[in-house]
């Protein structure tokens, strides 16, 4: 069995998106993150996408939760951060309210 490169403390080269969205606090937790995917509310790169997707750099997510869009681009993805530092591992592209006004 291959094990896994070692790629340092606090980086990871792969993270299911249910996990890299509440590292990053765009949802509070995990559950909140997959519930999201499972009911189609997530977009990755234009394609619905399940709770097990791995996230990679560059991608661009929108998120659509209650009356809200977000959409963020991954700079970077790490699995243990600070939350100084959370704002490093995306940019934030928009922030929409949908809906009713």
């Amino acid at each position: 069995m291959k094990r896994p490169e070692f790629t340092g403390l606090f980086l990871c080269k792969n993270m299911r998106i249910d996990k890299y969205l509440k590292i990053t606090r765009l949802v509070k937790r995990r559950s909140v993150g997959k519930e999201l995917c499972d009911n189609k509310k997530i977009i990755v790169n234009d394609r619905f996408v399940k709770g097990s997707y791995e996230v990679k750099v560059d991608d661009v997510i929108q998120i659509f939760f209650g009356s809200r869009k977000t959409t963020v681009k991954v700079t970077d993805i790490r699995d243990v951060v600070r939350k100084e530092d959370v704002g490093s591992l995306y940019d934030l592209i928009s922030v929409e309210r949908i809906g009713e006004d």
